[in-house]
């Protein structure tokens, strides 16, 4: 079980946080979508951190068309000599119209027939097959040499697909080379909901579990006083807080008998009383979210949970802590780690 860490690195400092992740211990880095773009910082974490795995974790597919992220991935998986993934993921309906301002269409559909294309992309460079891609939402039929890129020396970048309901979730077993488990995510969720339908969809691609990667982000609260937990445990209410207002989100909380927080968080978020999300958010639904304990007791805590499943694991934890602090728990975690 590989560990990655978030690398929420701007342009600016993004040398010096890939060299502190690679010092602390991180296999690799992901970026997220959020207010600057996720593929710049990887091209400067590749650079400066070489021995570290690169992915997009994840960068929102339907606003850009797949030949644009086939080159974005290509490029990057060349420069760092094999070590990207590229992470897609879906975005909810309010997003893409409001903020991309692109048409809205069946979701789990439109993404089964994005990965399609980019991997009948990827086969055309690396391979030489003629592109002949003819789908319902995308249309890729001509690649001339002048703007084919060539095989690469390295496998092409494996597509791993971010999915939280049961439809996506699916489609990610049945097209993707892997999931990525959305840190709001709880273990009756994961268990009863997220690896049956992976398994369908592997089914359907004729796969068995082996020849996919299941990247489990995990929320984490911890610091090495009393004060620094209750700082984590503030910061990571207001996440899942923001979490549960969005409506798509709400099958994890069904899993665990409070799914009707869900239409109130969301009526708060309308009105625009973002503050008061994470005041909601109690023991047992951080209980139920997020492995939390003092520095000690983590590492054993996060395998015992996710340990059976993972082949990546992701620390999610938006709040500062010592970076030696991390750098024990990541060093546990690497001696701990079974075999799934």
């Amino acid at each position: 079980m590989k560990i990655d860490g978030p690398f929420y690195s701007q342009l600016g400092d993004a040398a010096q946080e890939a060299r502190r992740l690679a010092a602390i211990g991180y296999d690799g880095v992901y970026t997220l979508e959020g207010s600057w773009d996720p593929f710049y910082p990887l091209v400067i974490a590749s650079e400066h951190a070489p021995q570290l795995d690169i992915a997009t974790g994840i960068a929102v597919a339907f606003p850009r068309n797949p030949m644009h992220l086939a080159y974005q991935a290509w490029d990057l998986q060349k420069f760092s000599q094999g070590k990207f993934m590229l992470g897609i993921g879906p975005q909810v309906k309010a997003h893409i119209e409001n903020r991309f301002g692109r048409e809205f269409s069946p979701p789990a559909t439109r993404m089964r027939e994005y990965i399609r294309a980019l991997k009948a992309i990827f086969d055309c460079w690396q391979n030489g097959t003629k592109l002949d891609f003819r789908g319902d939402y995308y249309r890729h039929t001509l690649m001339t040499p002048m703007f084919n890129p060539g095989p690469l020396d390295c496998s092409v970048p494996p597509v791993l697909l971010g999915a939280l309901g049961p439809r996506m979730t699916e489609v990610a077993g049945e097209a993707a080379d892997g999931l990525i488990v959305h840190p709001f995510n709880s273990m009756p969720f994961l268990e009863d909901h997220a690896l049956p339908a992976v398994q369908r969809g592997l089914e359907k691609s004729g796969r068995s579990r082996e020849d996919f990667l299941l990247q489990i982000n995990a929320i984490v609260i911890t610091g090495e006083t009393e004060a620094e937990r209750e700082a984590a445990t503030q910061s990571v209410k207001s996440l899942l807080g923001f979490y549960a207002s969005t409506p798509a989100y709400r099958p994890p909380m069904d899993a665990i008998g409070c799914g009707d927080l869900q239409p109130e968080l969301n009526r708060l978020s309308k009105e625009g009383r973002w503050d008061e999300l994470g005041a909601h958010i109690d023991d047992s639904f951080l209980d139920a979210f997020t492995t939390r304990g003092e520095p000690d007791e983590i590492a054993s805590k996060l395998i015992g949970k996710y340990g059976p499943y993972a082949d990546r694991l992701a620390i999610y934890s938006p709040y500062a802590a010592p970076d030696a602090m991390w750098a024990s728990i990541i060093s546990e975690l690497k001696s701990a780690g079974p075999d799934r």
